[in-house]
């Protein structure tokens, strides 16, 4: 695995924004779960708002809820194992 890989959500010709995958596994961590929840915490206000894609963004936070649980234990984990 190459040192610096792209991120895959960026649609462009030369990528500027890069993931160093050497970086310690707690940082990340912790950067993939603020993602997560940000987008977790999105579709929770879309669920609630009552609109068109309110059912299809309640069962989409369902999955992302349990995903920023889990991701909280091996964040919890890793801390544990770097002390």
């Amino acid at each position: 695995m190459k040192r610096y890989r792209p991120v895959t959500g960026t649609d462009c010709t030369i990528a500027s924004l890069l993931i160093d995958t050497e970086a310690p596994l707690d940082v990340l961590h912790e950067t993939a779960a603020d993602r997560i929840r940000a987008a977790t915490q999105f579709l929770e206000n879309l669920a609630f708002e009552g609109g068109a894609y309110s059912e299809l963004a309640r069962v989409l936070v369902v999955s992302l809820r349990e995903g920023c649980d889990l991701l909280d234990v091996v964040g919890r984990r890793l801390q544990t194992q770097a002390t």
